[in-house]
């Protein structure tokens, strides 16, 4: 009897090790979310960790929303740059959520809108496959490329967003673009001090998924 009561403790101490165990690796790894982008994401001109991306995760973390964020993002990406990237990227990190921002050097290079949606189709299309959920952004290019031609690009987001039933950020540079002091020499790439305000247009959208998804995740 004492033999037996010996062996249930140490099968209950076993299970308690092996509970502990799973709840320490959740917390070295948790979930990822991936961002996949350009330069507005790869922090161009200014320090990694004062970027936008950077931010969110910081974010993330004094919100108590348990993941992890890992910027997947090159300046001077086209939306085929990223599709081709996408692949690799996806078996490595196996992320839950994908953010894609691209486009924009697309469209500053004149290349075919319709080409450009059928590549971010094809990323929304990889992302939803690999069971994770995606947050479109949409960018804007400058009116001097055609009100035709930046009328048709910046459409293509809210077709994407609406044919795959996804959120869409509006516009990634709202409150940014349009105010020069808080954009570069360059006129393109946002400024340090603009980074929280991107963060803050993304947030609401991004978080609203992470609600919604530990909300569904706790009635299973």
């Amino acid at each position: 009897m004492i033999r037996f009561i010996y062996i249930l403790l140490l099968v209950v101490s076993n299970a308690d090790a092996n509970l502990a165990t799973a709840g320490a690796q959740q917390e070295e790894n948790p979930p990822v979310i991936l961002v996949i982008g350009d330069s507005l994401s790869a922090a161009y001109g200014i320090e990694a960790d004062k970027g936008w991306v950077s931010l969110i995760g910081q974010r993330l973390k004094e919100k108590s929303f348990n993941y992890q964020i890992v910027n997947a993002s090159i300046s001077g990406d086209t939306s085929a740059n990223g599709l081709v990237r996408l692949p690799a990227l996806l078996k490595r990190y196996q992320p839950v959520l994908v953010i894609v921002e691209l486009g924009g050097n697309d469209g500053i290079r004149g290349l075919s809108i319709k080409v450009m949606k059928q590549n971010l189709s094809k990323i929304i299309v990889n992302s939803l496959q690999a069971q994770a959920r995606v947050l479109l952004t949409g960018i804007k290019i400058p009116p001097n490329y055609g009100k035709r031609y930046t009328q048709a690009f910046y459409a293509v987001y809210t077709s994407l967003a609406n044919e795959y039933q996804i959120p869409l950020v509006p516009f990634l540079l709202d409150s940014v673009g349009t105010r020069s002091e808080l954009m570069q020499a360059d006129g393109v790439h946002p400024t340090e001090q603009a980074q929280s305000l991107i963060a803050e247009n993304v947030w609401p959208y991004l978080a609203s998924m992470l609600s919604r998804s530990a909300s569904e995740s706790s009635t299973q």
